[in-house]
Parts: structure tokens; sequence; C-alpha cells
């Protein structure tokens, strides 16, 4: 007698296996396009850290002119990496600040500079510098969200005590911010709601000064030196807060740094009408060696630009003195 068939039972087994078999084959996949995703992500961020640490190649650099060139390549490269990364900190800051250096150094100051000979393409130039800073205060407030969820909002409503939640290591962020929203502002007078978010900018840079007052050398009293003059419902003389930050942040650049010249001069000594001292500052910016400190150079080059254009233009900044008036017989 022949045992009992079995080839139902076969197919039976056959057909649970190729089941089987096929979601292995679906989670192989799987496993794969994540494996994928996981390496594209791991070069996205590697390449981003590159980037992101790639900065002081450009601020070392003694050729403008080639870094006005090179760095809109550098910036799209790294808004192409966080679409791909939007998470990545290092990033957010190195787009923050290069957005806000690029639209100072090479469009705002070609904006000044061309105002006396072509204005309507000054204009442009100076509407495009704004997009650019507001660009950058984009970037910088992203990545402090993702720190502190809720920032944002928090500055548009109560700048002051949403400022308080931020941390030392949250400095650079709030600076290249704060710094950028400024530039925007300032480019925007006839923008009454861009204008109303000044608050916002003064609790980011002055909350910045507590935490880490020394930051970047100065950088965050040498932004103090301009902003003091504008600064509404502050105590004190606007001129002579301007004179301490400037003094700070030349003690903390030993002197090394044109910018701080530049901003006194600019903010304090045209607004005062003080022509000799407007001038032996931005002789003294001019002077810098701009090789004694390699890693201030592309900035000491701009700025000292900066310092021999306003210079050119003293007569126009600083008016003359009025005549005496001729003293009257029996006086």
């Amino acid at each position: 007698m022949k045992p009992p068939s079995s080839g139902g039972a076969d197919r039976r087994l056959r057909d649970r296996f190729g089941r089987a078999a096929g979601w292995l084959a679906l989670a192989a996949l799987a496993a794969w396009a994540a494996a994928g995703c996981s390496v594209k992500r791991l070069a996205v961020n590697q390449l981003g850290n590159a980037l992101a640490a790639g900065g002081t190649t450009f601020a070392s650099d003694d050729d403008p002119e080639l870094v006005r060139e090179a760095v809109p390549f550098s910036l799209k490269l790294m808004e192409a990496l966080l679409a791909e990364s939007p998470s990545h900190l290092g990033l957010r800051l190195a787009a923050a600040s290069g957005f806000t250096q690029y639209s100072y150094a090479f469009v705002q100051q070609q904006a000044e500079e061309l105002e006396d000979k072509d204005l309507e393409a000054a204009t442009a130039l100076r509407e495009r510098a704004k997009r650019l800073y507001l660009r950058a205060r984009a970037h910088g407030l992203r990545g402090l969200e993702l720190r502190h969820a809720g920032l944002e909002n928090g500055l548009r409503q109560n700048p002051k005590a949403a400022v308080r939640a931020l941390q030392p290591r949250d400095v650079p962020l709030m600076y290249w911010t704060a710094a950028a929203w400024a530039a925007a502002i300032a480019l925007a007078k006839d923008n009454p709601e861009l204008v109303a978010q000044a608050p916002s900018v003064e609790a980011l840079m002055d909350r910045a000064l507590e935490l880490d007052e020394a930051f970047d050398r100065g950088a965050i009293h040498t932004f103090l030196i301009t902003y003091e003059m504008s600064r509404k419902q502050a105590s004190g003389d606007a001129a002579a807060r301007s004179r301490r930050h400037f003094a700070r942040a030349v003690e903390l650049s030993g002197g090394q740094q044109a910018a701080p010249y530049v901003a006194l001069a600019e903010a304090v000594c045209v607004q005062k009408q003080d022509r000799a001292e407007f001038e032996s500052l931005l002789k003294r910016a001019a002077a810098i060696d701009v090789n004694a400190q390699p890693q201030w150079r592309l900035a000491n080059l701009v700025m000292q630009r900066r310092a021999r254009w306003l210079l050119a233009r003293v007569e126009e900044l600083i008016l003359p003195p009025l005549p005496e008036e001729p003293k009257r017989p029996g006086n």
C-alpha cells in the first residue's frame, strides 16, 4: 500500500515559503533603501561639516574680488545641502553669516558707492541687499528654532522674555541673526512692519552680550557702536555708550580690526560733525596691517576700502564750520 500522497501539502508549503520569500525581498529592498538614505544623509552631513568649517579660507583671503565671485556658489551649495539636511546647525550658521557678510561687503557697499552715479541701480542693489539679509535672518532663526522651539514666535511677542532661554552655545547664531535682521531694517525705512521688529534685534544682541561679551574678539561691541546711536528708551548719552563699546572692541581685538574705527567714525563723528576725529579714526583703520592677523585679512580689506571711500566723501558728510560773524565796533 502506498502512503497517502503529500503533493497538496508540498504545494501549500511552497506557497507559504514563496510568500515569506516575497516579504523578505521587500524587507531587504526597504533596508537597502534606508541604508541608501542613511549613506546619502551621512555624505550630505559630512560635506556640510566641511563647508560650514570653510569660512576661515575666505576670511584669510587677500583678494576680495575673487571671494566676491566665489561666495555665491558656496552659499547656493549650502542651501542645496540644507534642503537635504535641514537640521544641520553648522550649515545654518554658515548660511546666516555668509549671506550677511556677502550682502554687506559686495552688495550694499556697491550700492552706496554707486548712488551718486546711478541712483536707479543703487536702489536696486539696496533692495537686493535687503532680501539677502532677510535670507540670512531666516537661516539664523531656523537654526535657533532647532534648539529652542517656538523662539521665533516668542521674539515677535515678547522678545526680552523669549531670549532668556538662549545659552552661550547659541551666541554665534544669535549674533548673525541679529546682525542680518538689523541690516535689513536699516534698508527698509519704508516698511513699518519690518522696522517694528527692532526690539527683537535688540533683545538678541543684548542677550548675546550678556552671555559672551568677548564673542569673536569684540564683534558684539562693534555692532553696538552703531546701534547705540539709534537705541530707543535708553538712559544716558548715546555717543558715550558707543564710545564704551568702541573701547572694548579695540581692546578685545588688540587694535587689529578696522571695523570698530570705521563704525565710530560713521556712527558718532558724522552725527557730531567732528571732522578731526572722523579723519583720524578712518586713517587708523586704513593703516592696519592686514597681514598681522590673517584670520581677519578679508574683513580688514573690506573695511579699509570703506574707510578710504568715506575719507573721499568727508566734504559731503561733515560740513565746514560756519564763518564767524564780524565783530561790531565797540565790542
